[in-house]
């Protein structure tokens, strides 16, 4: 939302995550929440690398618990693609150090294009980020949060680990997939070992960079079941955004292919998601097997009840907020 101040969350994400479980959301996932300073996309990104973020969050997540729903959090670090202007910013690119801006790191010295060229991290930056992720978990489980969600797509920084595109190494976090995969995993024990085993630990991938010579849906698959086997409990299956030159074709449910390649035949449990906007459409990728849930963004900004509509258009029982309940049949 860019909607943060010194990372810590306001009135307005109150008010925005909190009407989605009004209208009857069974879980509500935070934005990109940083779990470092430097892991913001941008200056006003949230954040939860301090109590003080902590402690914003909790009534949120109680709001959201008072209205029936789960909240979760995406744990993110946008390495190479942070320190950049908000979208409706008059600037574009990476915001310089005078305006607040700082600078970025990655697996490689390898720039977004358009962006500045980050660092590339050595061993001390990685055990650093590590520990961001593993206190990060212990802040948002203390915040209230059920469900943990690591960020490890869109070209954020776990991605860019995982993608030959722009991870050029030549140590044990380059080269190989398992290499590549390496750092991913370490965050998976670390965040596993700070929230024990009952929390439902979730990992956000793009399954594909769209782009020749990227991370492609079988390597996807692959590591998709590497985290299952580190703790992991479900594949939020997405695509895209490392390069600007990926070539998308964009239709509805264009990724819904990509969820069902990761979800190998139901070995592996994953949600879709990508321009999912009807129920109907939702309704028939879980019917046809191709995921095991559905995850929408854009949709529910145009309509915040849209579980309460999807649940009317397909006469489904839920549970509906008694304030609602007039418009539950009629």
């Amino acid at each position: 939302m860019y909607s943060a101040v010194d990372g810590v969350v306001q009135e307005w994400h109150h008010t925005h995550l909190a009407q989605f479980a009004s209208g009857g959301a069974g879980l509500v996932m935070s934005e990109a929440t940083a779990v470092v300073a430097e892991g913001r996309i941008s200056p006003r990104d949230a954040g939860i690398w301090n109590d003080e973020q902590r402690d914003a969050w909790a009534p949120i997540v109680q709001a959201i618990h008072d209205r029936g729903s789960l909240a979760g959090i995406q744990l993110a670090h946008a390495g190479r693609k942070a320190s950049t202007w908000w979208p409706w910013a008059d600037a574009r690119g990476s915001v310089t150090l005078t305006d607040g801006g700082w600078q970025t790191v990655a697996p490689s010295a390898i720039a977004f294009q358009g962006f500045d060229e980050p660092v590339s991290m050595d061993a001390a930056a990685i055990a650093h980020l590590v520990e961001g992720f593993r206190s990060a978990a212990r802040r948002a489980l203390d915040a209230g949060f059920d469900v943990l969600e690591l960020h490890g797509a869109h070209g954020y920084l776990l991605h860019q680990f995982l993608s030959p595109l722009s991870n050029r190494r030549t140590d044990e976090y380059g080269g190989s997939l398992e290499n590549r995969a390496k750092l991913l995993l370490q965050v998976i024990d670390a965040v596993r070992g700070a929230a024990g085993n009952e929390v439902p630990l979730f990992v956000r991938i793009s399954a594909t960079d769209h782009a020749e010579g990227g991370f492609t849906s079988d390597e996807a698959a692959i590591v998709s079941a590497w985290a299952i086997d580190h703790g992991a409990d479900f594949i939020d299956v997405s695509s895209g955004g490392l390069v600007a030159h990926q070539k998308i074709d964009v239709h509805p449910g264009y990724q819904v292919p990509l969820a069902e390649t990761v979800r190998q035949s139901g070995r592996i449990p994953v949600s879709a998601v990508g321009l999912i906007t009807a129920a109907e459409q939702a309704e028939q990728v879980l019917q046809d097997g191709a995921a095991d849930a559905i995850f929408a963004g854009r949709e529910w900004l145009r309509d915040p009840h849209f579980a309460l509509r999807a649940a009317h258009e397909l006469s489904s029982e839920v549970t509906w907020p008694a304030q609602y309940d007039r418009a539950r049949w009629r």
